[in-house]
């Protein structure tokens, strides 16, 4: 009978439904062949063994507890970090190209969950835009393969999302299937990171709408008692969320108070603070302008993700206090609108340390496409209405600006995450104005280039000592790209060779240069011949202008 009806469902799925089937396919299956060219970044050491320790502490039974101890990441939740050590078990690739590939799985499954979110919002049309708006978006797409923190976070939060509005269609009394799903998101977006407790924000917006829409018919207090009624449910299911954040975070449940504690040691910047360069101007990260998250949004979100997205705001507000549609719908809007607007004015509002771009972010990107998707189909919807062969051109505009974007991420790849969008100049226009390769991804092509380069020259090691290469960046990345016959070490006295990012902190030696990391013009990393020459630093600027390479080497040393 299961089979029937599935079968069935096949048969009726929309036209948009196999073109978004078909995109995650096609996804799925480019990042199989490109997991592999992602580098590291300035974290992937340390949270490779962070996961490391994770494992050994559930190997063990719970013995091994140095992951409650390593640096300060049991403040995170370990669950990308767990699952990609586990990963690394059971396939043929290294432990950082494991975790490369685990990103790449994350980040399609998030694709997934916003198919299924946008449709049940707003139709077949309005799914299959938001996974293609989704994808195409550089941040999301970029970072899903190098970031183990905020990419499983924005996943966690739009499943949430997902099972608030399948609680909002069900209300009040969700179902049970509804409720598992809830306490199955909620619990990985705590144990992913605390600051997930941001989401109550959202859920009261939408549940006020909904208690509101409903008042006019029913009165307040036969309202407020089903509202009641539906948190009463989802609160049951916190003890089961409470269950999957221990998996995934430990740190949290070996004392009540963990955390608390977590929030109070965020609630502070805890590292000597560095500059970035942001409109031109290289500026503290604690004195970073309120206009810092929403002019790199407008700047780094395609435009035509970005134009769909304020239309989609714009659209759920008017829905929203015009009383357009059923209360569930409502409230379904509310809840994504606040989830993509609200964390924006919360920054402006009380201007946090901010650095590395958006990437602390991320978790806004999908709400904004399911927003733009159900824009897609309102007004896909009144080209049907105009002319026959409206939808047709419109979905050939579509393709066509999609299009742009796609061969701008295959141009700069595998950089997709320092992509700008063409308002701000892409990366060229953007070079010397805002970061670009702020996690040093261009290490790794450059240190595969550097072995290329000893080899094709036929360099001679110096005896009794390993090559020594000076690094404008963290060490740590570099050292594992090049392997044993090679010490990599901020420090540039001595060194043979010098590999540099190229962003502003990082000085123009005047050496030769073996290689350029290039884009668009742009150079994202060097590699220089600095052999018989001396140099007593690879950096330009003061120390305030650096970013904290010494937390790679201080965490080595903790592993070694």
């Amino acid at each position: 009978m299961r089979l029937n009806n599935m079968i069935q469902r096949v048969k009726n799925a929309a036209p948009a439904d196999w073109l978004a089937f078909a995109a995650i396919v096609a996804l799925s299956i480019v990042a199989g062949f490109t997991f592999r060219d992602y580098g590291l970044g300035w974290d992937d050491y340390a949270h490779s063994h962070y996961g490391e320790l994770l494992y050994s502490y559930y190997a063990t039974g719970g013995a091994d507890k140095r992951a409650f101890e390593f640096y300060n990441l049991f403040y995170y939740g370990g669950g990308f970090d767990l699952a990609a050590s586990i990963l690394d078990r059971f396939t043929t690739t290294d432990l950082f190209e494991s975790r490369r590939l685990m990103g790449a799985i994350v980040g399609i499954l998030g694709l997934i969950v916003v198919w299924r979110l946008a449709r049940r919002v707003g139709g077949p049309v309005a799914g299959a835009a938001a996974v293609i708006l989704l994808a195409i978006t550089p941040l999301y797409y970029g970072h899903m393969f190098i970031n183990a923190k905020d990419t499983p976070f924005a996943v966690a939060m739009v499943f949430l999302l997902y099972a608030f509005v399948r609680a909002f269609d069900e209300y009040p009394k969700p179902k049970p299937l509804t409720l598992a799903l809830f306490a199955l998101a909620l619990g990985l977006l705590i144990g992913t990171r605390v600051i997930g407790g941001i989401a109550v924000f959202f859920a009261g917006a939408a549940l006020l709408v909904y208690v509101l829409a409903e008042s006019k018919e029913l009165g307040f207090k036969p309202a407020a008692l089903r509202a009641a009624k539906f948190v009463g449910l989802l609160a049951l299911t916190l003890p089961f969320a409470y269950a999957i954040m221990a998996v995934v975070w430990p740190y949290a449940v070996q004392s009540p108070l963990n955390p608390f504690k977590a929030i109070a040691y965020y609630s502070n910047f805890w590292e000597t603070p560095w500059k970035e360069t942001f409109d031109g101007v290289q500026i503290l990260i604690p004195n970073m302008p309120r206009s810092y998250l929403p002019k790199l949004c407008l700047l780094k979100i395609p435009e035509i993700v970005g134009g769909l997205a304020i239309a989609g705001v714009a659209g759920s507000l008017v829905a929203i206090f015009r009383g357009i549609g059923t209360p569930s719908k409502r409230a379904s809007l509310a809840l994504l609108a606040a989830a993509a607007l609200f964390p924006i004015l919360l920054v402006v509002i009380t201007r946090p340390v901010l650095y590395n771009g958006i990437r602390h972010f991320l978790f806004i990107l999908p709400p904004m496409a399911v927003l733009a998707g159900i824009a897609v189909a309102y007004i896909f919807e009144k080209l049907r209405d105009y002319r026959r062969w409206a939808p047709i051109a419109g979905t050939a505009v579509f393709a066509f600006v999609v299009g742009i974007t796609v061969v701008d991420m295959i141009r700069i790849h595998p950089y997709q995450y320092a992509l700008f969008n063409h308002a701000a100049g892409g990366v060229r226009g953007a070079a010397d104005r805002y970061m670009l390769d702020y996690w040093a991804l261009g290490f790794k092509e450059a240190s595969e280039t550097l072995l290329e380069k000893i080899k094709e020259q036929k360099l001679v090691k110096p005896a009794n000592r390993k090559w020594k290469v000076a690094v404008c960046g963290p060490p740590a990345v570099v050292a594992l790209e090049l392997g044993d016959d090679f010490e990599a070490t901020n420090e540039a006295k001595g060194a043979d060779f010098a590999v540099s990012l190229g962003t502003f902190y990082c000085a123009e030696l005047f050496a030769p240069i073996m290689y350029e990391v290039r884009r668009d013009t742009v150079v994202f990393a060097r590699v220089y011949d600095v052999r018989r020459l001396s140099f007593s630093t690879t950096y330009i600027s003061t120390p305030e202008d650096r970013p904290a390479a010494q937390v790679n080497s201080a965490i080595h040393t903790f592993w070694q």
